[in-house]
């Protein structure tokens, strides 16, 4: 093989290797990233005030039943090697049994989490169809009235507490009104009657054709999404606002006005068009809240998703379940995020660059 040939070989090489690389350090910081989380909720689990023997063999087994069961969780072990066994168990997918339920804690969050998954879809859908249009007008008409009510929409989505909103909305549109339906996911007498494909009830009842479960299980989760999708789109409807104020000081958006373009035009192709990037960012930070912020929403509104799952873990004191629900939801987050960023990426040539 001439010497020609070996170079372009090697230079092939790499620059294969140059593109591989931030692919392969992508996956790498999520691999991190995640034993992070592990490491987190390994000692959460060491450092809490509660006894996990106690919670499983109760307090008045005896000392011999209290030391068997101690042993065989692998308590006595150093905390470096507890910490090798709970990394391996997760990976594995076993998180431990679930005191509350005597059920494996991963079939009780595979069982809870869509809940928590199609309520978060739904306010996110709401949030990005409202708050991003309103960011754009306030930023269109700044100063004005109308930015003024805007603004202080977005300053309520940060000060209301979502339990007192979730208990107002229930008086109002569920007791007085009877606009849409009450706690839970669906009428106690349609219960049961969907076939779980996916785990989404709006979902399941259309692949069934069962439109008498969609439209009360659709009844039941309007008010909760609303309730998620205005906390979300005060966050997007102010960082639209920000973005936007940004992108219409500049120069070009003035050539545009000098030119004869519509207003029209000037806000929605020239100055909204370079700010999607930056939302699809603000949008996933959103969204990944949403999934994990549930559960004041949950509680109030007896949803049985994560957060609820979670609450009663807590006031169970069931270890397992509490570390369980945590590590997924900080998993969903994970994903999220490094979602984002790979959009972004994509969607970006200069990040790319």
């Amino acid at each position: 093989m001439s010497n020609a040939t070996l170079t372009g070989s090697r230079g092939a090489a790499a620059a294969l290797l140059a593109r591989l690389t931030p692919i392969l350090w992508f996956f790498v910081t999520i691999a991190l990233t995640f034993l992070g989380l592990l490491a987190i909720t390994f000692v959460i689990g060491r450092v809490v005030p509660i006894d996990p023997v106690l919670a499983v063999v109760g307090d008045r087994a005896p000392k011999e039943v209290y030391d068997a069961a101690r042993l065989k969780m692998g308590l006595d072990d150093p905390l470096i090697v507890q910490f090798v066994h709970y990394v391996g168990d997760v990976v594995q997918g076993n998180l431990g049994k679930a005191v509350m339920t005597s059920n494996p804690v991963i079939e009780d969050l595979a069982r809870v989490f869509p809940a928590t998954l199609e309520m978060a879809t739904l306010g996110i859908i709401i949030g990005v169809m409202i708050g991003v249009p309103l960011g754009v007008w306030a930023a269109a008409r700044q100063g004005s009235i109308i930015d003024q009510i805007i603004r202080v929409i977005g300053l309520a989505g940060y000060a209301i507490p979502a339990f007192w909103l979730g208990l107002v909305g229930l008086v109002l549109f569920y007791a007085q009104l009877k606009w849409v339906g009450g706690p839970g996911r669906i009428d106690i007498f349609l219960d049961g009657m969907v076939t779980p494909r996916t785990g989404l009830l709006l979902v399941d009842s259309l692949i069934d054709g069962d439109m008498d479960s969609f439209r009360s299980a659709f009844s039941h989760i309007i008010l909760p999404s609303t309730i998620l999708g205005f906390f979300a789109l005060a966050y997007i409807a102010r960082m639209t606002r920000s973005f936007m104020l940004e992108q219409l000081g500049q120069e070009f958006i003035t050539t545009a006005r000098v030119k004869g373009a519509p207003e029209w035009v000037v806000i929605w192709r020239h100055a909204f068009r370079p700010i999607r990037v930056q939302l699809i960012t603000v949008i996933g930070l959103s969204y990944a809240g949403l999934l994990e912020g549930s559960v004041m929403i949950e509680t109030v509104f007896s949803w049985p998703g994560i957060g609820n799952y979670l609450t009663n873990a807590l006031l169970n004191a069931d270890m397992n379940a509490v570390l369980g629900a945590t590590l997924v939801i900080g998993a969903v987050f994970i994903c999220i995020n490094k979602l984002s960023d790979a959009l972004y990426l994509l969607l970006d040539p200069r990040a790319r660059a």
